[in-house]
């Protein structure tokens, strides 16, 4: 899963990203096959945001977290988009999985090609 955190007018400790990285990771219990999740935290006065945008197979999910501490954002949203994985899963149940599996290797592939590495 390709993670994307970024903070929008204050500066992001360490401690902070560290713990945005372990909710957006936690995600992969509820969806193995998240292609990438882009997380934007944003500061306004006394109100703090927190955007999670998830890409898996041919969906993408958001979510927006509002409240007075930044840590409580992340975990709003986090837990926003956890419930749309678990409906989202639920429906993949009656496709064909061989098909979904395909189509997530194909996006997930690296798109440089071994012949050009070597001259």
């Amino acid at each position: 899963m390709q993670k994307t955190i970024t903070a929008r007018h204050f500066d992001l400790t360490n401690e902070m990203r560290e713990r945005a990285e372990t909710e957006v990771e936690g995600l992969t219990r509820y969806f193995e096959n998240i292609i990438s999740a882009d997380l934007v935290l944003d500061t306004e006065r006394h109100l703090h945001k927190a955007e999670l945008r998830v890409k898996v197979y041919n969906q993408s999910m958001s979510a927006t977290g509002e409240t007075d501490d930044m840590y409580n954002s992340i975990s709003v949203a986090v837990d926003k988009v956890k419930s749309q994985l678990k409906k989202y899963k639920g429906k993949l149940k009656d496709r064909r999985p061989e098909e979904i599996s395909e189509v997530i290797g194909e996006l997930t592939r690296p798109s440089t090609d071994v012949d050009e590495l070597d001259q």
